[in-house]
């Protein structure tokens, strides 16, 4: 593990700490004025947009500068194009009901309660996802061809399938005939969750860029395992799996799609 530059890099880490902190408390500041929670989801993809901008500033004169500017530009890609697809989805609309159920158990409170719970968490949550993003940043000499291709390929499957996917879904929602119907169609009769198949894609691809460099990676390979428990068994495809279950047509959908991984619909 030697030439990865530890002290660089530890301060690096109390950087983008303060970046992730200052994103989620001024969101917080703006959801209790309008007093709306849900717009914390948009601050998810800006503060991993910060963490890398406040990286690549502070990592001048550290590591490979093609790749500096790289991880950066991938991250931020990614962060604002998720950003701005959520703030357009939920214009217009109340609450999300997932922080009104959280927030009606709240002792004491509610808006404390949700910067503990929610805003400060997620603010850590970003901080420990975006290690890649942070030590690619430090990894010292060029980097090989390979990580290179492999690390921009699989994130570029990553944001595609999410940025196909969510587009999809937002004309099959459009269209006033498909009230109450099961999305089935294009990415989703492979997989029942492309955009969480893309982040999955997106997280992997950041981490090996840092592959040039054994430190680098050992400290980052949490990110990804954390993203991925997180998207199959945390908050992403078994909450949402569960709220969709009554729905009709969605055992029959469930059993022909696959849950994760992308593959050709079984046939009925």
């Amino acid at each position: 593990m030697n030439g990865f530059p530890w002290g660089a890099f530890a301060l690096n880490l109390a950087w983008s700490a303060a970046a992730a902190l200052a994103v989620m408390l001024a969101t917080f500041a703006v959801a209790v004025r309008v007093g709306l929670h849900r717009i914390v989801d948009i601050a998810w993809g800006l503060g991993f947009t910060a963490v890398a901008a406040v990286t690549f500033a502070v990592s001048a004169g550290e590591g490979d500068p093609v790749r500096r500017l790289l991880v950066t530009a991938l991250t931020a890609a990614w962060g604002l194009r998720l950003a701005v697809h959520i703030a357009s989805r939920g214009r217009g609309h109340g609450e999300d009901p997932r922080y009104e159920r959280m927030l009606a158990k709240a002792p004491g409170n509610r808006n404390a309660y949700a910067l503990r719970m929610v805003y400060l968490l997620q603010g850590g949550l970003v901080w420990l996802v975006s290690l890649p993003v942070q030590a690619a940043q430090y990894v010292p000499g060029r980097p090989s061809l390979l990580t290179y291709a492999a690390g921009t390929a699989l994130w570029a499957v990553g944001i595609g399938f999410e940025a196909v996917g969510d587009a999809q879904l937002a004309r099959f929602r459009a269209d006033s005939a498909n009230r109450g119907r099961i999305m089935d169609r294009g990415l989703w009769s492979w997989t029942r969750h492309p955009n969480y198949f893309g982040d999955f894609c997106v997280w992997w691809g950041l981490f090996l860029l840092t592959c040039d460099s054994p430190a680098a990676a050992v400290v980052s390979v949490v990110s990804p395992l954390v993203m991925s428990l997180l998207l199959t068994r945390g908050s992403g495809q078994r909450l949402l799996e569960r709220h969709m279950a009554d729905r009709p047509g969605y055992a029959e959908y469930r059993a022909r799609t696959s849950g994760f991984l992308p593959r050709p619909p079984r046939p009925e």
